[in-house]
């Protein structure tokens, strides 16, 4: 795939990645693409078909990871979560700078591609905290809640081994976590602004 270096954004849920993301594509406008997502997952109030996800059957996904359609896939929760080729490819075919979102399961497979992004892990300063800002969102299930920490727990020990991101950032304060993020990305969001003037 040609055009702008994608971005991978790892980290776990509750660690901050959507709102510096949005942040990004918002002080950025005309630079950045987010990559949507395909999940078998039901919307959660708010959230658009074709915007947040590309809410699908599992049969309908399933059939396209076994074409080889997605750079990533996992289940979580009984869900399947992906991203397709053609998502990418969308967002580079605008030259936007492609952002996907996704596990370090995906980080992992997405490592075995051709796709060369910059890889970034958000992470949030402790587990108490964590755990404390996924209970103030109240979307979750005790059981559901449970599963997203454990899965955080393997995820902020994965994201100290080295050679899997090119940045970890420490999201403890949002401004600061926002400064770092939009530092690493000044590079490439300037190549952007020089191809698209």
């Amino acid at each position: 795939m040609s055009g702008p270096r994608p971005v991978v954004l790892s980290g776990p849920s509750g660690a901050g990645k959507s709102t510096l993301m949005k942040r990004l594509m918002k002080e950025h406008e005309g630079i950045f693409g987010f990559s949507v997502s395909h999940t078998t997952r039901n919307p959660r109030p708010g959230e658009e078909n074709g915007k947040d996800y590309h809410y699908t059957t599992r049969e309908v996904m399933q059939e396209g990871i076994d074409n080889g359609d997605f750079i990533e896939n996992t289940e979580f929760s009984g869900n399947l979560y992906g991203t397709s080729k053609e998502a990418i490819q969308d967002v580079i075919d605008k030259n936007l700078m492609c952002i996907l979102d996704v596990d370090i399961q995906g980080v992992r497979r997405i490592k075995e591609t051709e796709l060369n992004p910059i890889y970034i892990s958000i992470q949030p300063p402790s587990m108490d905290v964590l755990e404390k800002r996924l209970r103030d969102r109240q979307t979750e299930t005790e059981e559901s809640l449970q599963k997203r920490l454990e899965a955080a727990r393997i995820d902020m020990e994965l994201s100290n081994e080295p050679g899997v991101f090119d940045v970890v950032i420490i999201n403890d304060d949002l401004e600061r976590a926002y400064e770092e993020l939009r530092d690493v990305l000044s590079d490439e969001i300037q190549k952007v602004k020089e191809v698209k003037s």
